[in-house]
C-alpha cells in the first residue's frame, strides 16, 4: 500500500525556518517527479515546489528565494527547508507526485506564521 506521511510543521514567528519531511512508502518514488503542495483555510491547494529524479528543482514565484526542496531517494524521502516564513506561508502541507494520478493524499502537516 503506497502511503505519504508528512512531518516537521509547526508555528513558528514571523522570519523563522521550519523543515517539512514526507517519508514515502509502498514503491520506489526515485524515478518520479516529486513535489510539496499547500492548502491554506478557504483556498485551493496550490502547488509550491517540485523536484526531478535529476533533482531539477522549481518553485512558485512567493517561496522563491526562501524554500528549497530536495530529496534523499534512498530513504524515500521528500525534504522542504522553508526559510524567512511570513503569515501568508500559513497553511497544510502536502506531498505527492507532480502530475495526475496523484497518489492517495497523506494528512499533511501544519505550518502556522505568526506575524
Amino acid at each position: 500500500q503506497v502511503q505519504l506521511v508528512e512531518s516537521g510543521g509547526g508555528l513558528v514567528e514571523a522570519g523563522g525556518s521550519l523543515r517539512l519531511s514526507c517519508v514515502a512508502s509502498g514503491r520506489d518514488f526515485s524515478f518520479n517527479t516529486m513535489a510539496w503542495y499547500r492548502q491554506a483555510p478557504g483556498k485551493q491547494r496550490e502547488l509550491v515546489a517540485t523536484i526531478t529524479s535529476s533533482g531539477s528543482t522549481a518553485y512558485v514565484d512567493s517561496v522563491k528565494g526562501r524554500f528549497t526542496i530536495s530529496r534523499d531517494s534512498a530513504k524515500n524521502t521528500l525534504y522542504l527547508q522553508m526559510n524567512s516564513l511570513k503569515p501568508e506561508d500559513t497553511a497544510v502541507y502536502y506531498c505527492n507526485v507532480r502530475t495526475f494520478p496523484y497518489l492517495d493524499w497523506g494528512q499533511g502537516t501544519q505550518v502556522t506564521v505568526s506575524s
